[in-house]
């Protein structure tokens, strides 16, 4: 290239310089920089867009800018998308009911037949929930209660009006503690109750039994009970979840970070649970069930969920990773260690009431929260409990596809996106020998019902948003950040190479160049030689022959 650049020169000094013309523009052979023999702005515009585009995907490929959109939103403050979806979830929440009728039960007491036990229901009830009373604190956490209200669905449910057959819990609760009591003054009970009538069974309508009926014992205890014992003015199971709770709810609002978000810090101003004594059945570290930590950031394989009637904190166990409506979720199912003996795990000694009686394989006592009654919870049908408890009745018939608990959390957003609560409550009735209106009654622990609480499904607007934040980012996210990279790299490569194009010339080209050069160099040179020529000519004169002329 050096020699083709040095006849360049030289064809450009010939013509401008010998042949005295001015420098008036780039002339000479055909050998072309560009199309117009400039840089020009559609082409610097393309370049600029080459280098945008690659440097924006190579930006969001290294720093996590999903993350921060998602948890900007996931977090708790007033105006996030969570917040809406958390204060008032809109969701399709129902409770149904199933309770136990006992068809013989005059065989039971008088002839020592087993109880046959009808499963009647379900007893369907849509529960409307919202928090009231928000307040966010400094410290990032919010206090709120719940107010629920449940409506009968009568369309999903058996008729809530029809008789049912089930034990006097009042009574059989009075008779048990009466056990602890001096003989004087079991037989003044007996006494009292028989001027009442009092049976060990009733009759209700399940909507009674759910929500309340009259019942003497009950307004008694409600008049002279202390008030951390004191039931309410009426009997009815689910008697106290209408309305606002009385609990005050303080949680993690995930401004401090992820692996506390949803959790409880504390509950009614106490960072542990009032009705046990010891650790860690006191504790408090569990979600309340509308969020959980996020698996994504925690790593976490148990999750822990607190719920009034469980009286406890239940822990939850991964199993396996699942999908619904092109959702990925984990599921997660009670770990086993929930209802499992006191030999087997010694940390559930502290549910023993009063550390004197700790119950079988299945089954744990919530009384503290009863107040004070002895009702034990289980799974339906006493499902994975001692096998002794069926033994004693006729009609239970466990399946886990039907009587098992399960949680289908949302990984990256800590939602949960199915969930399936189902506990079974029981009365644990000791004989009471002398009291008359039940001392056929034999020690037992006798099934009242079981419900299950959860959602089958979010709302469509949810769905959608936790589809786009998690499945549909999952694919498009890496597409568009890898898709900005190779398309600003095919730009600029573009780019490069029409350029290059411009500035190489062939070697015909050149060739071609160089002939025409040198026939203008030798034709203005020819033209030029006059000029060179310049000096004075002398010629020398022969004298021989020429006179001499004298002066």
């Amino acid at each position: 290239m050096g020699l083709y650049k040095q006849y360049f020169q030289i064809g450009q000094y010939a013509r401008n310089h010998l042949l005295g013309k001015k420098k008036k523009g780039k002339s000479g052979p055909p050998l072309l920089i560009s199309k117009n023999g400039k840089f020009t702005n559609s082409r610097l515009a393309v370049l600029l867009i080459g280098v945008f585009t690659l440097a924006m995907g190579i930006i969001l490929s290294s720093i996590p800018w999903v993350d921060y959109l998602i948890l900007k939103n996931l977090r708790l403050w007033n105006g996030s998308l969570s917040f809406q979806y958390w204060q008032k979830p809109g969701v399709l929440r129902l409770t149904k009911v199933y309770i136990f009728n006992v068809t013989n039960p005059d065989s039971f007491l008088n002839l020592g037949e087993k109880p046959r036990l009808q499963e009647i229901g379900p007893f369907v009830y849509r529960e409307d929930m919202e928090k009231v009373n928000i307040k966010f604190h400094d410290n990032g956490t919010v206090t709120y209660q719940h107010k629920k209200i449940l409506q009968f669905v009568p369309e999903l449910s058996v008729n809530k009006d029809q008789k049912i057959t089930v034990p006097n819990i009042p009574l059989l609760t009075l008779s048990t503690q009466s056990n602890s009591m001096s003989y004087l003054v079991q037989r003044t009970i007996s006494f009292l109750l028989n001027l009442k009538d009092y049976k060990p069974f009733v009759t209700v309508t399940a909507d009674e039994l759910v929500f309340g009926y009259d019942d003497t014992l009950v307004s008694l205890a409600h008049s002279f009970y202390p008030k951390r014992k004191r039931p309410m003015s009426r009997m009815g199971l689910l008697i106290n979840r209408n309305g606002t709770l009385n609990e005050v709810h303080n949680i993690y609002t995930g401004m401090t970070g992820m692996q506390d978000f949803g959790l409880l810090e504390k509950l009614n101003g106490a960072d542990r649970l009032p009705y046990w004594k010891e650790s860690p059945c006191n504790m408090i570290r569990a979600s309340e069930g509308s969020f959980f930590p996020p698996r994504y950031y925690t790593k976490a394989d148990v999750v822990h969920v607190y719920d009034k009637d469980l009286c406890r904190v239940m822990p939850l166990q991964y199993r396996e990773p699942v999908v619904k409506h092109g959702i990925s979720a984990d599921l997660y199912t009670p770990a086993a260690s929930m209802f499992e003996t006191v030999d087997q795990e010694p940390d559930n000694k502290c549910y023993c009431p009063g550390n004197d009686f700790c119950p079988p394989k299945g089954l744990q006592s919530i009384s503290p929260c009863q107040f004070d009654a002895p009702v034990y919870l289980s799974y339906p049908h006493f499902m994975e409990a001692d096998p002794a408890l069926i033994e004693h009745f006729e009609g239970l018939q466990p399946v886990k596809e039907k009587h098992s608990s399960y949680l289908k959390i949302q990984p990256r957003l800590g939602v949960p996106i199915e969930a399936k609560v189902r506990l079974q409550l029981n009365l644990k009735v000791d004989q009471a020998r002398h009291v008359t209106p039940v001392a056929k009654f034999p020690s037992i622990i006798y099934p009242i019902m079981w419900i299950e609480e959860g959602i089958d499904d979010l709302p469509p607007p949810i769905r959608r948003w936790i589809y786009l934040a998690t499945t549909f980012a999952d694919v498009a996210c890496p597409l568009m950040t890898y898709g900005f990279i190779f398309l600003g790299g095919c730009i600029l490569v573009g780019v490069f190479i029409n350029g290059y194009k411009s500035l190489v010339f062939t070697k015909e080209t050149i060739e071609i160049s160089m002939k025409s050069l040198r026939r203008r160099s030798s034709g203005y040179i020819a033209v030029a030689r006059p000029k060179l020529i310049k000096r004075d000519t002398y010629t020398l004169l022969d004298l021989d022959g020429v006179e001499e002329i004298d002066i």
